[in-house]
C-alpha cells in the first residue's frame, strides 16, 4: 500500500449546535491522507484532483452549514421537502429553532458534535467518490494554533450570494487591537468575552422577541436566494448591530465602540473570519 498527504487542503467554516455552549462557531483545518495502489501514472491520487474534487466535497458536506448531533434525545429534526425543522430543548427551558433549506443543515447520528464524528462522516461521503485504486482515507480536524485572545461567532448574511447567506454558520476567529499604534491586549480580552459563543444578529432581521418557559429569546427571519430561514435563540447569546454582520462591518463597529469609548485615542481592529482572513478598520 502507498500513502499521500495533503495538509491545509481547507478550512470548514460552520456552526454546530453544542447542548451545553449553544450554537458555536467553528474553522478547522483539514488535513487529509490517502492509501491505496498506484495507477498507470505511478500515481495514488493526482493532486489537483485531491485539491479540487475533495475539497469540493468537505465543502458540499460542512462548510457553512449547521451540524447538528440528530441522535440527541432533546433534538427533533423533521423534513418537509426541501425544507429542514430542528428544535433543541434545552433542560433550563430554553429553546433553539432553527428552519431553513435542508442543504444547509448536516445531521451527524451522535448525541454531540466532535471532530472524530465529523472526519468519520466526511471520510465515509469522500472514499465511494475515489477511484478504486484508493482504498482508505484519513481526515484530520484541527483548529487554529491561536497565542493570543479569540471567539466563537455565528451568523447569516442575507444579502449574500453564496452560502453565507445561511443563517447559523460561522467560524472561530482571532483579534488583534491597537490602541495609539501600540496592542491593546485587555481590549482584546474583552471583545473576545463579548463575543464568546455569540450570535451576531442584524436588528433589522429581527422577527420578534418571544418567551419561551420564561426565556427571553430573540427571533430572526428573513429571505435570501437559496430559500427562507429562521432561528429562535435565547436572547443571552445574542448581540445585536445594527448592519449587516459581514466582518468588515464587525470589525468597523468594535472600532467605532472603542473610539467611542475612548474618543482621545486611536483604534486599529484586525478582526478575522476563521483562519487566514479578515478586516480592518480603523478609527
Amino acid at each position: 500500500m502507498n500513502q499521500l498527504f495533503v495538509n491545509n487542503l481547507t478550512v470548514i467554516d460552520f456552526s454546530y449546535l453544542h447542548t451545553e455552549r449553544g450554537i458555536l462557531g467553528e474553522s478547522w483545518i483539514v488535513d487529509i491522507e490517502l492509501e491505496g495502489d498506484l495507477d498507470e501514472q505511478g500515481m495514488l491520487f493526482d493532486f489537483g484532483d485531491v485539491k479540487k474534487k475533495i475539497k469540493n466535497i468537505i465543502d458540499h458536506e460542512v462548510d457553512h452549514k449547521f451540524v447538528v448531533p440528530a441522535a440527541h434525545q432533546s433534538i427533533s429534526i423533521n423534513t418537509q421537502g426541501t425544507l429542514a425543522k430542528v428544535v433543541y430543548n434545552a433542560p433550563s427551558g430554553e429553546q433553539i429553532i432553527h428552519h431553513s433549506p435542508l442543504e444547509s443543515l448536516t445531521q451527524i447520528k451522535d448525541v454531540e458534535i466532535s471532530k472524530e464524528n465529523i472526519s468519520a462522516y466526511l471520510c465515509d461521503r469522500i472514499l465511494h467518490q475515489l477511484p478504486s485504486n484508493v482504498k482508505g482515507i484519513c481526515i484530520q480536524l484541527r483548529e487554529e494554533v491561536i497565542k493570543g485572545e479569540f471567539y466563537h461567532y455565528s451568523h447569516g448574511l442575507k444579502k449574500h450570494k453564496g452560502n453565507c447567506q445561511r443563517i447559523a454558520h460561522g467560524h472561530r476567529s482571532t483579534i488583534n487591537i491597537y490602541r495609539d499604534g501600540k496592542p491593546a491586549h485587555d481590549l482584546e480580552k474583552q471583545w473576545a468575552s463579548i463575543f464568546e459563543d455569540i450570535y451576531i444578529g442584524t436588528e433589522s432581521d429581527i422577527a420578534g422577541n418571544p418567551l419561551i418557559n420564561g426565556h427571553p429569546h430573540t427571533h430572526f427571519a428573513y429571505s435570501a436566494i437559496q430559500g427562507d430561514f429562521e432561528l429562535i435563540i435565547p436572547s443571552r447569546q445574542v448581540y445585536i448591530i445594527k448592519t449587516d454582520s459581514t466582518v468588515e462591518w464587525i470589525a468597523t463597529h468594535i472600532s467605532e465602540q472603542l473610539k467611542a469609548q475612548y474618543p482621545t485615542s486611536q483604534f486599529r481592529v484586525k478582526a478575522f473570519e476563521g483562519v487566514g482572513k479578515g478586516a480592518i478598520a480603523e478609527r
